[in-house]
């Protein structure tokens, strides 16, 4: 099979397309032929080498796509051969930059017909942490007050909306560009970050919701009520300490499931959520690609099409 091949930790050079071995279905699992692979901003982090792993290289990167079952593992009954599926790998594994995957059946979902492959893969990775962040981590309620940072992006772009159909206030910060755009997702507070600093014009916040991390995270627990809920799915400065102990500090698991996969759809048939605006590439160019999400400077998602 065809995939992009990462060669060693550094920059977007160090991917390239090439030949890697066709998978086989082990038990429980099933072979996909990826159609469309999610770009996230955790690829770049893994390609530069700032996550603590040992990769064997060539490498193939990749968490979210979708496809169509293409071979059944031993003890796979509820899928057959031709039928369209999208999910997320398990944690700690990857390799959807390329032409197919194995992964275990009973983690991903069939995929609905008014979603195209790009968009199911561009929605799976982002919902499941918006859904694991906001109802799972955060049980967000209805009536509370929300702060996601970073509005434009992937995961806070699905939060928005998801908050706001759980019946929340939604604050969010975007550039000057994308206000209009998280507007329409349903917050009903956009922010300039390069003109406003939520620490000191926010406060009153039941939860907030980081998808920023970085500098970011200070101005995060500034905007917080006593007792509130700090989540977060980047990470802080190294060596920061919270200046608040009446506050929580909290991580979601985003664990692999179909559940939280057959939540996105409920919530896309309920007309509560939409697919985000899309930008593809093809998959001899992730390189590009990366160098985009690497700017952090994106509306919507990056996918790759790989068929």
């Amino acid at each position: 099979m065809r995939a992009v091949l990462l060669s060693e930790h550094g920059g977007p050079d160090k991917l390239r397309l090439g030949d890697a071995p066709d998978p086989i279905a082990g038990p429980g699992e099933v072979v996909v032929d990826v159609h469309a692979a999610s770009v996230n901003a955790a690829d770049y982090k893994v390609r530069l080498g700032s996550y603590d792993s040992k990769l064997q290289f060539p490498y193939i990167l990749g968490r979210d796509f979708s496809g169509v079952v293409a071979m059944l593992g031993a003890g796979v009954t509820d899928f057959a051969v031709g039928d369209p599926v999208f999910g997320v790998l398990d944690a700690g594994k990857e390799g959807a930059y390329a032409e197919k995957l194995a992964i275990k059946a009973g983690i991903i979902a069939r995929k609905p017909d008014r979603l195209s492959h790009a968009e199911a893969a561009a929605m799976a990775l982002t919902s499941i942490t918006a859904e694991w962040a906001l109802e799972d981590t955060a049980k967000l309620q209805r009536g509370e007050t929300i702060l996601i940072t970073g509005g434009a992006g992937g995961v806070a772009g699905f939060a928005i909306q998801l908050a706001k159909h759980l019946g929340a206030t939604v604050i969010t910060t975007a550039s000057a560009a994308n206000l209009d755009y998280v507007r329409s997702l349903g917050a009903d507070r956009a922010i300039d970050y390069r003109a406003e600093d939520v620490s000191t014009t926010v406060s009153g916040c039941d939860v907030a919701f980081d998808t920023v991390g970085g500098e970011v995270r200070p101005g995060c627990y500034a905007v917080l009520k006593p007792g509130g809920r700090l989540v977060w799915v980047a990470p802080a400065p190294p060596g920061f300490q919270p200046g608040r102990t009446d506050v929580q500090t909290l991580r979601p698991a985003v664990a692999r499931d179909r559940a939280h996969l057959e939540r996105m759809v409920a919530l896309l048939e309920a007309g509560a959520v939409r697919p985000p605006p899309i930008t593809l590439f093809k998959l001899a160019d992730a390189a590009a690609a990366h160098r985009v999400s690497e700017s952090r400077h994106l509306r919507g998602k990056l996918v790759l099409t790989v068929r």
